[in-house]
């Protein structure tokens, strides 16, 4: 048995199982040091050290849903416990590892970086490594307008960077950002965020940011009539919710961001690079930005990295004279490591046909789950490109589920989710998330290394529990009902 059924948990005979089984690669000359003694001594403290010296709420979290696990070993789109038990990771690290976790040809390029004892960061110089991936990631761009590229360190400062990038350029200070938005937690990128929860107690945030409807074209032209916007900044397919527009509203937001001189940027950290099955989800619609930012995935899943791709237009206004040369940076974001590892994972995507693979059993997903709207009276909606895919529910037409249904969403809108994904990962060992605080969609985001059994093992998992999830009453509304307690008392002491 290759341990790929899906209904079934793959068991390692029990010499091989335990967390003390994880690091024998340790005495096998493999991994050598001190962090693999280490790990193997002390990894089962991690949830009491989170409690006394980082985040104890995400601890908690995690006990209450059952999602406690102590992953021993991961590899591709797989985790495995300590007792040997295989899980799907359809979250990806929030899309991170679109290669798949620990993958050799990242890993290797990663020890030969620090075999070769390159110098590294000496700031008064630029690296090859840098120019290279810069280089490599132009040749993948939508629009050959797209030649130049500042590195960071993450998603969010690259959002950072663009605000900064499309002021100067423009010399202008308003940015626009579409409702439900995502573009991370930093004070720009909150200053964009479309969910409340985030931005609550953290204001005043950034001056001259305002929030336009997606699809509304006439409330779009009107905030950019006064020619005083910097940017659009856009998720082509938004992470929060798996929002996808309505197919003119990205070309003719970017023709009239081009008529009233304003920015046309496109936030790509979690839709570029294969994802949606193209390389940059913003070819679906033939739209040429004029920044297009990524980071994520470009990681490999070990390092991070990010980058803002810019027209020559934008970038050399920034940096217009040799006394500007530094006048945006990022202290690491140059870094051999990650610029290797960004390498690695453009060659690993053009040589594996990753992005191919994301368009193939994203098409494989995605039609046999748009059955579940006619054959389950919560599913409302399937949607999604690629391997980007969101599942919506709403209130039934019985009037017995229908009751049911009010039980959770008026103690919070998502936990209808939450009753699907827990029992999804406790009997089926399928890891997902929901999209969204309050919103009632589940969104897998696969490693584009998923094959076709892995598709299957997903749509069991999900046909199996969302079948229950009709069953009222029954063992999954036990839960419902715990979970809505849960919700309304955590509400009442806010």
């Amino acid at each position: 048995m290759d341990g790929r059924n899906p209904v079934l948990i793959v068991a390692i005979p029990a010499a091989e199982a335990g967390l003390d089984r994880a690091f024998r690669r340790v005495q096998h000359g493999a991994m050598t040091g001190f962090i693999g003694p280490l790990v193997e001594q002390r990894g089962r403290e991690k949830f009491r050290l989170h409690e006394t010296h980082l985040n104890g709420q995400l601890v908690k979290v995690l006990r209450t849903i059952g999602y406690d696990r102590h992953y021993v070993r991961a590899e591709g789109a797989y985790l495995y416990d300590e007792d040997g038990a295989r899980y799907l990771d359809l979250l990806s690290g929030f899309g991170t590892f679109a290669l798949g976790r620990n993958h050799p040809t990242v890993r290797d390029a990663l020890q030969e970086v620090l075999n070769a004892e390159m110098p590294n960061l000496v700031q008064l110089d630029v690296s090859p490594l840098s120019g290279l991936l810069a280089e490599a990631l132009v040749e993948t761009m939508p629009s050959s307008r797209l030649c130049k590229v500042f590195f960071a360190n993450s998603g969010t400062e690259t959002v950072e960077g663009a605000i900064k990038f499309a002021r100067y350029a423009t010399r202008r200070s308003g940015v626009l950002y579409l409702d439900h938005a995502y573009h991370g937690l930093t004070y720009g990128a909150l200053s964009m965020n479309g969910e409340a929860i985030f931005k609550s107690g953290f204001g005043p945030l950034l001056d001259d940011v305002r929030q336009v409807p997606m699809n509304d074209l006439d409330v779009l032209e009107q905030a950019l009539r006064k020619k005083d916007v910097a940017c659009l900044m856009v998720e082509p397919i938004q992470g929060k919710g798996v929002n996808i527009p309505e197919d003119d509203y990205l070309p003719e937001a970017a023709r009239l961001c081009r008529k009233y001189g304003t920015l046309f940027v496109v936030d790509e950290v979690q839709t570029g690079l294969g994802r949606t099955g193209k390389m940059w989800a913003i070819e679906h619609w033939g739209v040429e930005p004029d920044m297009l930012l990524t980071a994520k995935a470009l990681s490999g899943g070990h390092v991070p990295v990010g980058a803002i791709v810019s027209t020559a237009a934008v970038f050399d206004k920034m940096f217009d004279r040799m006394d500007r040369a530094v006048v945006h940076g990022s202290t690491f974001g140059k870094n051999n490591m990650a610029m290797a590892a960004g390498l690695a994972t453009l060659r690993v995507l053009k040589e594996e046909r990753l992005v191919e693979n994301a368009a193939a059993r994203g098409a494989q997903l995605m039609a046999d789950l748009r059955p579940f709207v006619d054959k389950y009276d919560f599913v409302k909606d399937v949607r999604g490109k690629g391997l980007m895919v969101g599942i919506q529910f709403g209130s039934p037409k019985s009037l017995k589920l229908k009751a049911a249904w009010s039980l959770l969403s008026r103690a919070n809108p998502g936990l209808f989710c939450q009753m699907v994904l827990i029992p999804l990962f406790k009997d089926h060992h399928v890891l997902a998330q929901v999209a969204g605080n309050e919103t009632p969609v589940i969104k897998l985001l696969p490693p584009l290394v998923v094959n076709e059994s892995d598709v299957r093992w997903t749509l069991q998992a999900l046909d199996e529990t969302i079948a229950a999830c009709h069953k009222v009453p029954g063992a999954i509304w036990e839960l419902g009902t715990t979970l809505a307690g849960h919700a309304m008392s955590a509400r009442r002491a806010s």
